[in-house]
């Protein structure tokens, strides 16, 4: 019996991911750049009035304890879920296969699971001045006391759509889809050369 293997999952940065620093770094490099990886993302729904079976679902599966509100979320390093809106959360693991794990356990009569992992590309931005870059696309207040850590955001660049989580103190992982992946990792990549930026 020959053992089937799924196909690796290629980067759309590829071409343009170019590992080093780069732009203004002879002081120092104070923006990180990376491409994450990871092995599932995806998007859970609940119906009107069922966004706490969902929650408890996502604890249950995941074991991660969303707060109660679109935008909160929660991140221990290994898997990671936010809010972004009313009854929508987006929820990543480093493993594939989670979108099985919530399969048996999101019932239709609670809400829906989207496997989004081939759909996203998953950058992350770190350094004294990812806010600083940042706020270079988006009209977000990247403040520590407004986007706190673990808390996710919803919005557009240029009509590129992205979710955003802050996943440590000066760390966010941008969400974006597949096909914008590489346009925007050059628009970034732009942004940061004022301060000098490293691609790992």
């Amino acid at each position: 019996m020959v053992e089937r293997q799924l196909p690796v999952r290629l980067s759309p940065l590829e071409p343009q991911y170019h590992p080093g620093s780069h732009g203004n770094f002879e002081q120092g490099v104070d923006v990180i750049l990376s491409e994450t990886r990871p092995g599932s993302i995806l998007q859970l729904a609940a119906w009107p009035g069922e966004e706490k079976r969902l929650m408890s679902a996502i604890y249950k599966v995941a074991g991660l304890a969303l707060p109660d509100g679109a935008g909160g979320g929660v991140a221990n390093g290994v898997r990671a879920a936010f809010g972004f809106a009313s009854g929508k959360f987006t929820v990543v693991d480093e493993a594939e296969g989670l979108a099985a794990a919530f399969s048996g356990v999101v019932t239709p009569d609670v809400g829906t699971v989207t496997d989004l992992s081939h759909g996203r590309t998953a950058i992350r931005i770190a350094g004294p001045k990812a806010e600083w870059v940042l706020a270079k696309f988006f009209a977000i207040d990247f403040a520590l006391t407004a986007f706190p850590v673990g808390a996710g955001r919803s919005t557009t660049h240029h009509d590129v759509f992205a979710q955003i989580q802050r996943s440590g103190g000066d760390q966010f992982d941008i969400y974006v889809f597949r096909s914008f992946a590489r346009s925007f990792w050059k628009a970034l990549c732009h942004a940061s050369e004022e301060v000098g930026y490293e691609v790992q």
